[in-house]
């Protein structure tokens, strides 16, 4: 497994299945993507928000099915509690679930797939954006 993505990204890709996302998932193995916790819980929220809930719950239920969903466990509350301390000392912080989801990347070693440039505060953190076309293969 190489990559987590972002809730971000997720959105991007059921939003449009023909974006960059879906090519670059396609020419990925399943095996090489993650999902966390906290994506399934910002994304399972979304999709309780609008019309067609339980539509839109199933949809991403089946998205993110064949892919590994890593927790915020305990080693990644370790590295939340470094990652934090980090941000905050440099008066750099980041939102409170961008945190956890930068904690679990960063503890299983991973490409972080976003759009949101504000992972690129988190020291260590490689990322990578799918949401554009030029992205390398």
């Amino acid at each position: 497994m190489r990559y987590l993505l972002d809730t971000n990204v997720w959105i991007h890709y059921l939003k449009n299945v023909a974006s960059p996302v879906a090519l670059r998932l396609q020419k990925t193995p399943a095996s090489e993507v993650a999902v966390c916790s906290v994506v399934w819980a910002e994304l399972l929220h979304g999709a309780r928000k609008y019309e067609r809930r339980d539509d839109r719950v199933a949809r991403v239920e089946r998205t993110l099915a064949p892919y590994q969903s890593l927790p915020f466990d305990d080693a990644a509350a370790r590295r939340y509690a470094v990652v934090r301390d980090d941000l905050e000392s440099r008066g750099k912080v980041i939102g409170a679930n961008d945190l956890l989801v930068a904690a679990i990347a960063l503890n299983h070693g991973l490409v972080l797939v976003t759009n949101d440039a504000a992972f690129g505060r988190v020291t260590g953190l490689h990322i990578e954006d799918w949401t554009v076309t030029n992205v390398a293969s």
